[in-house]
């Protein structure tokens, strides 16, 4: 016996492969996108805003992706067997989501490879937006999610994290 995501416990034969499916592969996924495009944001922003150097704030924002993506990949494959939750083998998982984290992270990083101060903090302030969107139509898509409820919330977080860095990045220089 499993539990589904309202909290019941149901039998792994009545569960479909849909289910098996978004637990199992889009989950972690999402969790990875969602860590990585969130997570990253304030050591690259906060470099960048800092010293004014985009290929800092690229290195800044490489090491985080890479150290954020080899976290979670070890908090996911680690967080349960999958044995009792249904949501598979923890290697599989921890995979996916370690990847998803790092791509989330390492997204919003490319641009610092510009190296014109201006126009690189421009282009990651776009591509920002555009994860932001595509995560928000994954929510929708996957989850049943309402497409403006789910950029609410990613967006939330965003903003959140970009204040921060903003903040930080400023007081430093």
């Amino acid at each position: 016996m499993f539990w589904d995501l309202a909290g019941r416990g149901i039998h792994s034969t009545f569960v479909s492969d849909e289910h098996a499916f978004l637990l199992q592969r889009v989950q972690p996924a999402m969790v990875g996108l969602i860590d990585g495009s969130l997570s990253t944001l304030a050591p690259i922003f906060a470099v960048a805003l800092a010293t004014h150097r985009p290929h800092y704030a690229f290195y800044a924002g490489l090491a985080t992706a890479i150290g954020a993506g080899v976290s979670m990949a070890f908090s996911e494959g680690l967080s349960d067997t999958g044995e009792l939750t249904g949501r598979g083998n923890p290697f599989v998982r921890g995979g996916i989501t370690g990847l998803g984290t790092f791509f989330g992270g390492i997204l919003h990083t490319l641009p610092f490879l510009i190296p014109h101060y201006k126009v690189a903090i421009v282009s990651a302030i776009v591509v920002v937006a555009f994860e932001l969107v595509t995560l928000a139509f994954l929510r929708w898509r996957f989850f049943e999610d309402s497409f403006i409820k789910a950029l609410a919330s990613v967006t939330l977080g965003g903003v959140i994290i970009a204040a921060v860095s903003a903040a930080l990045g400023s007081a430093a220089s």
